[in-house]
C-alpha cells in the first residue's frame, strides 16, 4: 500500500536542539492523536559528503553553528493527510505551540523546505 508523506528540512542552531526536541515531542503527540501513522524528527549525524553528493547542510544553507533536521510524517494517503492536518491545525495545542515558538523563533522559517510526497517504493522489516 502506498503511503503519503509530508517531509521537511530545516537548518537549526545547535544551541536550540533541546528546545526544538521539546516542541517536536509535543507536536508529535498532536499529529498521532489525530491519526498520523508515523512522526519522525531526525537530526543530522553524517552530513559531510561534499564532492560526492550535494550535502544537506549546503542545501539548507547552514551557518557554522547550525545543523540539519530532516522530518517526516506518514499518512495512509493524501486525502488522509489532508484530514489529519485539518484537525491538527484546529487543535488548540498547536496554536499554543505556534505562539510560544514565534516569541523567540527556534529556526529561520524562510529556510525551511517542505513538501508532500506520494511513496513509490515502501519496504518494512
Amino acid at each position: 500500500m502506498a503511503n503519503y508523506i509530508d517531509g521537511s528540512m530545516i537548518a537549526i542552531p545547535k544551541k536550540n536542539l533541546a528546545r526544538y526536541k521539546r516542541l517536536a515531542t509535543a507536536a508529535s503527540k498532536v499529529w498521532m492523536d489525530h491519526g498520523a501513522l508515523q512522526y519522525m524528527e531526525c537530526v543530522g549525524d553524517d552530513l559531510d559528503h561534499e564532492g560526492m553528493f550535494y550535502p544537506f547542510p549546503k542545501a539548507a544553507k547552514c551557518k557554522p553553528d547550525e545543523t540539519v533536521l530532516f522530518s517526516y510524517i506518514v499518512y495512509k494517503s493524501r486525502k488522509h493527510r489532508d484530514q489529519v492536518n485539518k484537525k491538527v491545525m484546529s487543535d488548540p495545542r498547536m496554536d499554543k505551540m505556534y505562539r510560544e515558538q514565534m516569541k523567540t523563533p527556534i529556526f529561520d522559517h524562510k529556510r525551511m523546505a517542505f513538501g508532500g510526497f506520494q511513496s513509490i517504493v515502501a519496504k518494512t522489516q
